[in-house]
């Protein structure tokens, strides 16, 4: 006898929760609802879980009206007030003029949407004084989502069960992120959930339907791709991928660039700085290691052999537009010209993959003549920073 549709999807969604830490007490969370199938049976289920989980939280359905033709939130309304809660209808309608503005083809452009709704929604969010956006992306979307950025991304990623966004700060969470889509039908039809129409003009018509298509015949061909595909997400125990064998070949002598991908290689990053620093330099910890950029940049180890003698590091701060930062190397390498040849390699990748691009930072003065036998030229005055006389150094290609 088959399980209910409702025991089944509350099932994974405890299981996501207890695997994730996605709800806690005292967390208000406001709650993405088109009127689709997925994000009616999410606020349905947690609206339930409030009941059962044995944790204190609230939840608040938002409605976003995105500007499309035909947009009716009267169905929802009265859902909403069928469990006790009333339905935020939030104007969005400058989305949808800004996707015509931006429509290639006959396509509207869904990543735009996608981020334009995620910053309408924390909006909301932070209005009401919520800190948590919880959307109904199930783990069939999440594995389309992971075959899509390989295809048309050249990268292994899919989105996270949760995350939290520094500039709304708000965490974002995804309850269904265990929920395959099958039981979210099953559960739509068992209790009678309504569900609204998409009035998306791109709905259906996506490159998410045909890698949907796509990932069907492969089930179909090796059943056994299915759980596995989805397993092989959080399976960090067996991930083997070539990121972490990577180091630039700079010269023949051994003298390599290393991108930071590991918990390792960044301990060896924060080693290095210390060092240069902090302890060299006397820069307090508070200037050294801002911890909000630390993620925001390309982080790079200088190895010697397999030592690790340096590190280097590049932000974009705009369109073809780069900042080098923190580039260091040990005491005992310098001097030697492996600084001046991973500076010159860094440069040049950069400046090879986005040409024309323009590339600055800002250089401790006293290695003024240093930089500019690279190549770059000051602009600007003299500034302090850390206590230590600064210029600002550009070059563009």
């Amino acid at each position: 006898m088959t399980m209910k549709a409702i025991r089944t999807v509350l099932a994974c969604i405890r299981k996501a929760d207890n695997t994730y830490n996605l709800i806690n007490h005292g967390d208000k969370i406001v709650i993405g609802l088109s009127g689709g199938k997925d994000s009616v049976s999410l606020l349905y289920c947690l609206s339930l879980y409030q009941k059962f989980s044995h944790t204190d939280f609230i939840v608040q359905p938002v409605m976003l009206d995105l500007g499309f033709d035909n947009f009716d939130p009267s169905k929802m309304e009265a859902f909403c007030t069928s469990l006790g809660y009333k339905l935020i209808v939030h104007d969005s309608k400058e989305v949808y003029k800004i996707l015509k503005i931006k429509q290639e083809g006959s396509h509207l452009p869904c990543s735009i949407c996608s981020r334009m709704k995620k910053a309408a929604i924390n909006k909301v969010a932070k209005e009401l004084g919520f800190n948590k956006v919880a959307f109904a992306h199930h783990a069939d979307d999440a594995v389309e989502t992971l075959l899509m950025n390989e295809i048309y991304g050249a990268r292994i990623a899919t989105f996270s069960p949760k995350m939290h966004l520094e500039n709304a700060d708000i965490d974002f969470i995804r309850p269904f992120t265990l929920v395959r889509e099958k039981d979210i039908i099953r559960l739509v039809k068992e209790e009678n959930l309504p569900v609204s129409l998409s009035t998306c003009p791109a709905d259906k018509h996506t490159r998410r339907e045909d890698i949907k298509q796509l990932l069907n015949d492969i089930y179909k061909a090796y059943p056994e791709s299915k759980d596995n595909f989805l397993t092989m997400l959080s399976n960090y125990t067996k991930e083997d991928l070539w990121g972490k064998e990577i180091y630039y070949q700079i010269n023949n002598d051994g003298l390599s660039l290393k991108p930071v991908i590991s918990k390792d290689d960044f301990v060896e990053v924060l080693k290095i700085r210390k060092t240069v620093y902090i302890d060299e330099q006397h820069i307090s910890y508070e200037d050294e290691f801002e911890l909000d950029k630390e993620s925001e940049t390309n982080t790079f180890l200088i190895y010697l052999y397999r030592e690790p003698i340096g590190t280097i590091r590049y932000r974009q701060t705009g369109d073809r537009e780069f900042k080098l930062e923190r580039f260091a190397v040990i005491t005992k390498y310098r001097h030697k010209g492996y600084g001046k040849e991973a500076f010159n390699f860094l440069v040049n990748k950069i400046a090879g993959e986005y040409n024309p691009c323009y590339i600055y930072f800002h250089a401790q003065y006293s290695l003024l003549n240093y930089y500019q036998n690279l190549g770059f030229s000051p602009n600007g005055e003299i500034f302090d920073d850390a206590n230590i006389p600064h210029i600002k150094m550009e070059k563009y290609f």
